[in-house]
């Protein structure tokens, strides 16, 4: 009788866990979206993890009144909570080598007559909407329980970036861009996978 008890109770801490754990980082990825900055970011990377650490290890699911919720929440913080997380871990890595540019492509090289008003050749053009669509397939293959289809992913952005890699430059952004947008969408449908299923 006292595991029928238990059970419930647990349900419901890990449903508040859950929520809290996919909210707070939404927030925080909402405050610093225009200008993203290190330290909000960081702990809303904290909060993420720790909550898909504490669904991980829990020995039931949360509260079946609150699974839609979670799923939703979980996907908005995949796909635009990203953005300024995978901004800051470019930030980081890039220092002030490189410029962004407003759809989250990259200014570098001399001038060519193609090239923008300053005179540098911009690179990788569309990766912001191309994130966002990354970030999409990849929470949503992990909350289907199908991750492999990360690979499929991967291959269709490597392919269609191909051209642009020969700057070293371009070859960091998108590797590091990628591994931090992959990373943090997959973290956040692992959340929502453990948590619900």
């Amino acid at each position: 009788m006292d595991a029928l008890y238990v059970d419930p109770v647990i349900a419901l801490s890990l449903s508040i866990v859950v929520l809290a754990g996919l909210t707070a980082p939404l927030v925080l990825a909402a405050i610093t979206f225009r200008q993203p900055k290190t330290s909000p970011m960081a702990a809303a990377a904290i909060v993420l993890v720790s909550a898909t650490v504490v669904a991980a290890v829990s020995p039931v699911d949360v509260h079946a009144s609150v699974a839609v919720p979670i799923a939703l929440l979980g996907v908005v913080l995949a796909v635009l909570g990203g953005n300024p997380a995978t901004r800051v871990v470019l930030r980081l890595a890039a220092g002030s080598r490189v410029r962004e540019t407003a759809d989250g492509g990259i200014l570098i090289g001399p001038p060519r007559p193609s090239a923008s008003a300053d005179g540098l050749e911009p690179l990788l053009r569309g990766g912001t909407a191309i994130g966002y669509l990354e970030r999409l397939a990849v929470v949503l293959t992990v909350m289907a329980g199908f991750p492999e289809a990360i690979a499929v992913v991967v291959a269709i952005k490597g392919i269609g970036r191909f051209s642009e890699l020969a700057a070293a430059e371009a070859r960091e952004r998108f590797i590091v861009g990628t591994f931090a947008s992959l990373v943090w969408a997959a973290t956040a449908g692992a959340l929502v996978r453990l948590a619900i299923w």
